[in-house]
C-alpha cells in the first residue's frame, strides 16, 4: 500500500514555509531537502489537494532555492511549471512547454528562481502504467530511477498548469468542499488522471540540446560533490578532494558550480553547513546538543564568523534557534 492510501479526512493541506528546514511540512508523499541558495526572508508556499491514489501539489517561492526531491514507494511525479517560472532541472533550464516525470525512486534537483510556480501530480505507478498501455503510450511512464522531460506544445502545458493552480487556490480558500467529501474526491480523482492523461499522451520526450547536456554533466558534478560532504558529516575538506571526487580540475569545479548553484563550491558548501547546524538545533532536545558542538560537528571553528554567517541566512543567531525549539 502506498502512503497515499491511506485513510485521511483531511483532503487539503496548506502549508506557509518561512524557513528551508520546513520545506518538507505537510506533504509526506516526498523526500524533499531544500537550501536557500541567497539571502532574504523564505515565504514559500505549499498547496495539496489529494484525491484517492493520487495527489497534486502547487509549490511557490520568492527566493532562490536548491531542493532534492525524491518520491515516496509505489509513486511517479509529474511536474509542469508557471509560464514564468525559471530555474533548472537536473541542470536544464525548464522552459514552459515541458513536462518533468520522474520514475520510481528517481532523485530531482532543481534550482528555482524567485517567482517560481510548480504543479506535481504525484499517481500510483502502476494505476499509471495501465492507463498509458491501453493508450499505446508505455514510452511515457520513466523506468524507476530515471527522471525523463517531457515536450508537449506552449498552451498544452500551460493550460494543465493553470487547471492544476486553480483547483490549489480553490481548495485553499475553500478546503470544506474536498475534506470529508468522498464522491467529491473520487471525481476528482478520475479528473487528474484524465487532465495529465491528456497532456502527456500528447507530448514527446524531449531531446537536449548539446548545451543542456553540458549543463546536465555540471549538475552530476555538483551533485557528486554534495552527497560526498555529506557524507563526511562535517569533515574538514578542501576543494581538491572535491575535484578528485567528481574527477574534474579545480577549473572546471568551479565552473560548474557557478552555472549550476550561481555559487562557488566554497559558498555553496559553507552554506550548505550552515543549513546542517540549522537541521540540528532544530531537532534538539534539552540537553543534547549545544551551538559550539553543532557548529565544531560541521566545521566551523570560528565561533563569530559562524554566528554572523548564520544569522545573515537565517535572520537569527543560532542560540535563539536552539533556545526557540527547546521551549
Amino acid at each position: 500500500m502506498n502512503s497515499l492510501a491511506k485513510e485521511t479526512t483531511t483532503a487539503v493541506t496548506v502549508i506557509e514555509i518561512t524557513d528551508p528546514s520546513e520545506a518538507n511540512e505537510g506533504i509526506e508523499l516526498v523526500d524533499l531537502d531544500a537550501m536557500q541558495l541567497h539571502a532574504g526572508s523564505l515565504r514559500a508556499r505549499r498547496v495539496v489537494v489529494r484525491a484517492g491514489t493520487t495527489a497534486m501539489a502547487l509549490n511557490t517561492s520568492n527566493v532562490r532555492l536548491r531542493t532534492r526531491t525524491k518520491c515516496t514507494e509505489g509513486l511517479v511525479a509529474y511536474v509542469v511549471f508557471g509560464p514564468s517560472s525559471t530555474g533548472t532541472v537536473n541542470g536544464m533550464p525548464v522552459r514552459p512547454d515541458q513536462l518533468l516525470t520522474a520514475g520510481l525512486g528517481a532523485e530531482v534537483g532543481f534550482v528555482v528562481e524567485p517567482g517560481w510556480e510548480s504543479i506535481t501530480f504525484l499517481l500510483p505507478a502502476m494505476d499509471l502504467d495501465a492507463h498509458l498501455s491501453v493508450r499505446k503510450r508505455s514510452s511515457l511512464l520513466p523506468p524507476p530511477g530515471v527522471a525523463v522531460m517531457l515536450s508537449a506544445a506552449p498552451d498544452v502545458a500551460n493550460k494543465l498548469f493553470a487547471w492544476g493552480r486553480q483547483l490549489a487556490e480553490t481548495a485553499a480558500k475553500q478546503p470544506e468542499l474536498f475534506n470529508n467529501g468522498e464522491r467529491v474526491l473520487a471525481a476528482l480523482q478520475i479528473e487528474i488522471f484524465e487532465k495529465l492523461l491528456a497532456a502527456i499522451c500528447v507530448a514527446e520526450v524531449f531531446e537536449p540540446s548539446r548545451s543542456d547536456r553540458t549543463r546536465q554533466r555540471q549538475s552530476r558534478i555538483v551533485k557528486l560533490a554534495e552527497e560526498y560532504v555529506l557524507a563526511q558529516n562535517g569533515a574538514n575538506l578542501y576543494v581538491t578532494d572535491l575535484c578528485r571526487i567528481a574527477g574534474v580540475s579545480e577549473r572546471a569545479l568551479e565552473y560548474a558550480f557557478k552555472e549550476v548553484m550561481g555559487l562557488t563550491p566554497v559558498a555553496f558548501l559553507a552554506k550548505l553547513r550552515l543549513h546542517r547546524v540549522r537541521q540540528a538545533l532544530i531537532a534538539a532536545t534539552s540537553g543534547s546538543t549545544t551551538v559550539a558542538n553543532e557548529a565544531l560537528r560541521w566545521g566551523f571553528w570560528h565561533f563569530g564568523e559562524f554566528s554572523r554567517a548564520y544569522s545573515k541566512c537565517f535572520g537569527e543567531l543560532p542560540s535563539e534557534t536552539l533556545e526557540r525549539n527547546r521551549a
